[in-house]
Protein backbone atom coordinates (compact mmCIF):
# COMPACT_ATOMS: atom_id res chain seq x y z
CA UNK A 1 0.00 0.00 0.00
CA UNK A 2 1.24 3.33 -1.19
CA UNK A 3 1.61 6.13 1.53
CA UNK A 4 0.07 9.71 0.50
CA UNK A 5 2.85 12.26 0.63
CA UNK A 6 0.84 15.10 2.67
CA UNK A 7 2.34 18.51 2.75
CA UNK A 8 3.69 20.10 5.46
CA UNK A 9 4.32 23.43 7.03
CA UNK A 10 8.25 23.76 6.11
CA UNK A 11 8.57 27.01 8.61
CA UNK A 12 6.85 26.99 12.03
CA UNK A 13 5.44 30.93 11.59
CA UNK A 14 1.91 31.36 13.16
CA UNK A 15 -0.58 33.56 10.94
CA UNK A 16 -2.20 34.80 13.76
CA UNK A 17 -5.09 37.22 11.66
CA UNK A 18 -5.38 34.11 9.58
CA UNK A 19 -5.90 31.51 13.23
CA UNK A 20 -8.14 34.29 14.76
CA UNK A 21 -9.99 34.66 11.97
CA UNK A 22 -11.00 30.83 12.20
CA UNK A 23 -11.23 30.90 15.61
CA UNK A 24 -13.90 33.78 15.31
CA UNK A 25 -16.19 31.57 12.82
CA UNK A 26 -15.41 28.35 14.48
CA UNK A 27 -18.77 26.39 15.95
CA UNK A 28 -19.11 25.74 19.39
CA UNK A 29 -17.56 21.94 20.70
CA UNK A 30 -21.48 21.11 20.79
CA UNK A 31 -22.75 22.14 17.63
CA UNK A 32 -19.60 19.60 16.21
CA UNK A 33 -20.57 16.88 18.03
CA UNK A 34 -24.43 17.20 16.94
CA UNK A 35 -23.10 17.94 13.04
CA UNK A 36 -20.59 14.71 13.65
CA UNK A 37 -23.55 12.46 15.16
CA UNK A 38 -25.80 13.60 12.25
CA UNK A 39 -22.82 12.42 9.82
CA UNK A 40 -22.67 9.00 11.66
CA UNK A 41 -26.61 8.73 11.22
CA UNK A 42 -25.97 8.61 7.39
CA UNK A 43 -23.05 6.57 7.61
CA UNK A 44 -25.07 3.09 6.76
CA UNK A 45 -26.22 2.04 3.61
CA UNK A 46 -29.77 0.79 5.03
CA UNK A 47 -30.60 4.02 6.39
CA UNK A 48 -29.40 5.68 3.18
CA UNK A 49 -32.15 3.30 1.05
CA UNK A 50 -34.64 4.09 3.81
CA UNK A 51 -34.44 7.63 3.52
CA UNK A 52 -34.72 7.74 -0.73
CA UNK A 53 -37.53 5.40 -0.20
CA UNK A 54 -38.71 8.55 1.79
CA UNK A 55 -38.20 11.06 -1.47
CA UNK A 56 -41.77 10.36 -3.24
CA UNK A 57 -43.25 11.10 0.47
CA UNK A 58 -44.95 8.72 2.85
CA UNK A 59 -44.58 5.23 3.24
CA UNK A 60 -45.19 2.25 5.79
CA UNK A 61 -42.69 0.20 7.29
CA UNK A 62 -43.85 -2.80 5.29
CA UNK A 63 -43.36 -1.06 1.86
CA UNK A 64 -39.92 0.06 3.39
CA UNK A 65 -38.47 -3.25 4.45
CA UNK A 66 -39.71 -4.21 0.75
CA UNK A 67 -38.14 -1.51 -0.98
CA UNK A 68 -34.83 -1.78 0.74
CA UNK A 69 -35.40 -6.30 1.26
CA UNK A 70 -34.88 -6.54 4.88
CA UNK A 71 -37.42 -7.40 7.87
CA UNK A 72 -39.71 -4.85 9.12
CA UNK A 73 -37.94 -5.21 13.10
CA UNK A 74 -34.31 -4.16 11.06
CA UNK A 75 -36.54 -1.42 9.15
CA UNK A 76 -37.94 -0.55 12.34
CA UNK A 77 -34.79 -0.13 14.34
CA UNK A 78 -33.19 1.94 11.49
CA UNK A 79 -36.19 3.94 11.85
CA UNK A 80 -36.06 4.23 15.29
CA UNK A 81 -32.40 6.05 15.44
CA UNK A 82 -33.36 7.88 12.28
CA UNK A 83 -36.21 9.03 14.56
CA UNK A 84 -34.30 10.34 17.19
CA UNK A 85 -32.23 12.22 15.14
CA UNK A 86 -35.31 14.13 13.86
CA UNK A 87 -34.09 13.04 10.05
CA UNK A 88 -37.76 10.99 9.72
CA UNK A 89 -41.11 11.89 11.58
CA UNK A 90 -43.86 8.78 11.72
CA UNK A 91 -47.97 9.32 11.12
CA UNK A 92 -49.83 6.36 12.77
CA UNK A 93 -52.84 5.24 10.80
CA UNK A 94 -54.61 2.37 12.26
CA UNK A 95 -52.03 -0.63 12.82
CA UNK A 96 -49.48 0.93 10.44
CA UNK A 97 -47.34 3.45 10.64
CA UNK A 98 -46.30 5.49 8.02
CA UNK A 99 -43.15 7.59 7.49
CA UNK A 100 -41.62 10.64 5.75
CA UNK A 101 -38.54 13.34 5.95
CA UNK A 102 -38.56 15.32 8.86
CA UNK A 103 -38.09 17.83 6.35
CA UNK A 104 -36.31 18.91 2.91
CA UNK A 105 -32.99 19.69 4.41
CA UNK A 106 -32.64 16.15 4.71
CA UNK A 107 -32.83 15.23 0.99
CA UNK A 108 -30.46 18.17 0.13
CA UNK A 109 -27.90 16.93 2.38
CA UNK A 110 -27.76 13.77 0.59
CA UNK A 111 -28.30 15.72 -2.66
CA UNK A 112 -25.59 17.62 -2.58
CA UNK A 113 -23.53 14.30 -1.12
CA UNK A 114 -24.55 12.78 -4.37
CA UNK A 115 -23.13 15.79 -6.42
CA UNK A 116 -19.85 15.53 -4.71
CA UNK A 117 -19.56 12.07 -5.61
CA UNK A 118 -20.50 12.12 -8.93
CA UNK A 119 -17.98 14.74 -9.84
CA UNK A 120 -15.41 12.14 -8.74
CA UNK A 121 -14.53 13.20 -5.47
CA UNK A 122 -15.13 10.13 -3.79
CA UNK A 123 -12.12 9.33 -0.94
Amino acid sequence: MMKENIEQCKDSVIHKARVDAVKEKMLSDDKIYDLAEIFKIFADTTRIKILYSLFEGEICVCDIATFVGTTQPAISHQLKLLKQAKIVKGRKEGQSVYYSLDDEHIKNILNVGLEHIEEGKVL
